[in-house]
């Protein structure tokens, strides 16, 4: 069964909706990337118009945002992530996650899983 991102089947209401056509294929939806620590690996996806995306698999390093400016920081671990409490012990990240780094805490700002980077900015 296939991801389907258009309209819900149900009214406002809790009423169904009658179908007046059938699912299109650029409705269609994809699984989620979990990005996880590790040696960097990516996947180009074609998308609705024939751009390309960059879906970050693994990654190792993160641009951090010090008040000096921007640092590559190796990335040691996943402390925290509000997606999904389950994705720290997993070692998945996320936007909005709080990673460590050999310069410290950091919150991830970007999507690696769409954007194809990890940006994170100091928090300590």
């Amino acid at each position: 069964m296939s991801i389907w991102q258009a309209r819900s089947k149900r009214k406002a209401t809790g009423g169904r909706i009658t179908q007046a056509r059938k699912k299109l294929k650029r409705e269609l939806g994809r699984e989620s990337t979990f990005t996880v620590i590790g040696e960097v690996s990516k996947k180009k996806v074609r998308c609705f118009g024939g751009t390309d995306k960059m879906k970050l698999m693994k990654a190792d390093y993160s641009n951090l945002l010090t008040k000096e400016g921007y640092k590559k920081a190796k990335i040691t671990g996943v402390t925290d992530n509000p997606a999904n409490r389950h994705f720290v012990r997993r070692s998945i990240i996320t936007k909005g996650a709080i990673i460590t780094t050999e310069l410290g805490k950091a919150r991830v700002t970007s999507r690696p899983g769409q954007d194809g980077i990890i940006n994170a900015v100091l928090i300590e």
